[in-house]
């Protein structure tokens, strides 16, 4: 029969890990009181408009601020993207020469597609420290902070005092080969019982690791890459973050690290959980569709567990599966959803015992591998202690941590974990942030059913709403190994996509006050939407409930009068020894490249300020702070 162990938490493991996976059982559904059904019910009520309000953004319509979609004026806070004496007052007219030029060479072809061969070349001609030192007047300069905690400071302090604040980001990556990436990545996201038994498992495609995309360099922009060496260069990955954590506590009051799971363990336990997760979720689908429910959006699928109980007996299950979700049926409302769904994956003696997905044939649940040695348990328990750690080293500095996207085929595992994290951490104010790319077609029910858990269990929702940074690749990926292309089919939709997450947290913001969001986007429109509807719901930048955020060196004619005018605005910081900090910056001059050939006004606005400057003899000034 299908069967879901309910033992000990991880710690009983022997590893002392202070939360567990799903160890809270969700109940709220089927086990609530009066009260709460109301409660609920009212919310459900204002969210079902709300989120038609949402929809009706998506298409231009105003966001709708109460009960009568009305505004009030005497509370409208407008920003002009225009004046650029006052987006850029935090710069000195070098700076500003320096963004032109910078600018206008990404935007050459030839420059980008062989920057790392002409600056091998500039490495040759100039020697390393004249070499090191033409770059920190240019591309390093624009685009890096500075090599490390010290040297970065100074600019930290200044965006500040002109109302920009900071995520930071070690953004030093191996320089390794393509041949050297994809041996690491073939080793590292195999297991043992993989390598021995070739073909006997049940693995997917898409969770599998394959050569040809080994390197998860390719096709990426603008986002570091971290392969998996061994568990003390993980350890020292950990201890750079840490620094990290430190250098921003140091440097501001209210500032953010970034991290990426996939430097802090092995990466296979990532590839085996989403794949786990994913096929769960999968099953609930079939479940839905086998009732009529199919076609619906996430939450609003519910299983009559009845009928539920019925069809699994047909095929051949036993066992009182209506019992999983209720320890008395009188108290349960008789259904379930997609989050009550999720409670299943309960917490376990050893990690891998989490690794288990439902097989219809055998009516029963079935491990994902056959074994586990023990060298991959402890992996993956280390992988769990390492966020930990660097969990508490952000409360103890004062600093929030955003936790970075990355592939399809890690970002439901790395989502997840984040999310459990939250659940213990976001208890009091928002410390964890988890990135949502609204360029993938689940985006919206990723961000709908993690809001929802959210308001169910009374902690802090905290998200970083990014288009992503990995389409190229993905779509190759996609079609080469033949899995369903996750990526939406146009840059409109995926517009569309991004506004009606934004939405939706928004919505949420103004229901209750205790979900954050920060606007990662360099887009114009999207802020402007975003303060439309910031307007519309009476939401105050002082509430600090939505942030925005762009990259160092890039839209300040954004980020600096949003910073002036009250709204909590972060630039993403880079920082890193300049020759390790070469491939970051290889990369981010491709992705300049088909930005800048998009922003023309940016250019525009720069040789304006100039202009100004020089004909009303401003030409060195210099920002005062």
């Amino acid at each position: 029969m299908f069967h879901v162990k309910t033992v000990s938490a991880l710690t009983r493991a022997g590893a002392d890990i202070p939360f567990k996976l799903c160890s809270q059982r969700l109940r709220s559904t089927l086990t609530s009181t009066a009260a709460t059904q109301a409660v609920s019910q009212d919310n459900v009520s204002s969210r079902g408009a709300h989120r038609d309000s949402a929809r009706s953004d998506c298409t231009g319509q105003p966001g709708r601020g109460g009960e009568d979609g009305t505004t009030t004026p005497a509370n409208e806070i407008s920003v002009d993207f225009e004046q650029t004496q006052e987006a850029y007052k935090s710069k000195d007219s070098l700076e500003l020469l320096r963004s032109l030029v910078v600018f206008k060479l990404c935007s050459f072809d030839f420059l980008v597609d062989k920057n790392k061969e002409i600056m091998d070349l500039g490495k040759k001609i100039l020697g390393q420290r004249a070499f090191d030192q033409f770059m920190k007047m240019t591309f390093y300069g624009q685009f890096v902070a500075g090599e490390d905690h010290m040297t970065i400071r100074p600019l930290i302090q200044k965006n500040q005092a002109f109302g920009v604040g900071s995520v930071l980001d070690y953004s030093v990556e191996e320089d390794i080969s393509q041949e050297e990436a994809e041996q690491k990545e073939m080793d590292s996201c195999v297991s043992t019982a993989e390598k021995e038994s070739i073909g006997e498992d049940h693995r997917e495609r898409k969770y599998t690791a394959h050569k040809q995309f080994g390197d998860r360099r390719g096709g990426v922009t603008g986002a570091r890459t971290y392969f998996y060496a061994d568990e003390a260069k993980c350890d020292q990955h950990m201890e750079t973050f840490i620094k990290c954590i430190k250098a921003s506590g140091g440097s501001s009051m209210d500032g953010f690290s970034a991290i990426k799971m996939t430097a802090l363990g092995r990466p296979q336990f990532l590839l085996q959980f989403s794949e786990v997760l994913v096929k769960w979720r999968r099953f609930f689908s079939f479940l839905a569709s086998q009732q009529g429910k199919d076609g619906m959006e996430a939450l609003e699928q519910r299983l009559e567990l009845k009928q539920l109980q019925d069809f699994l007996i047909k095929l051949g299950a036993k066992g009182d599966f209506y019992g999983w979700f209720s320890g008395s049926k009188k108290e349960s409302s008789g259904t379930i959803d997609m989050l009550d769904w999720n409670s299943l994956i309960d917490d376990r003696t050893n990690i891998s015992d989490l690794l288990v997905v439902p097989n219809l044939e055998l009516g029963e649940l079935v491990p994902l591998l056959e074994t586990f040695t023990v060298e991959e348990e402890r992996q993956m328990k280390r992988m769990l202690q390492r966020m930990d750690v660097l969990v508490k080293h952000a409360i103890e500095n004062g600093v929030r941590l955003m936790v970075d996207a990355e592939q399809t085929y890690f970002q439901p595992a790395i989502s997840r974990l984040t999310l459990e994290m939250q659940r213990i951490y976001n208890r009091e104010k928002p410390v964890i942030f988890n990135t949502y790319q609204c360029y993938l077609k689940e985006a919206y029910d990723n961000v709908t059913m993690d809001v929802e858990l959210s308001r169910r269990e009374g902690w802090s929702f905290a998200a970083k709403l990014v288009r992503g940074a990995y389409m190229y690749q993905e779509r190759e990926r996609a079609n080469e190994i033949g899995y369903e292309d996750p990526i939406n089919p146009d840059y409109e939709s995926t517009n569309i996509m991004y506004h009606r997450c934004l939405d939706y947290v928004l919505d949420e913001i103004a229901l209750n006050r205790n979900a954050n969001v920060m606007v990662a986007s360099h887009n114009e429109d999207t802020v402007k939407h975003t303060l439309r509807r910031m307007n519309g719901l009476g939401l105050l930048p002082t509430e600090n409930k939505v942030y925005f955020g762009q990259l160092l060196g890039m839209c300040d004619q954004i980020s600096f009068p949003l910073g002036q005018a009250g709204f909590p605005v972060y630039k993403y910081v880079p920082y890193g020894p300049v020759n390790e900090v070469m491939p970051y910056l290889s990369r981010r001059a491709q992705e300049n490249r088909g930005f800048m050939k998009g922003a023309q006004k940016e250019r525009e606005l720069l040789w304006q300020e100039l202009k100004r400057r020089l004909a009303s003899g401003e030409l060195l000034y210099r920002p005062a702070y």
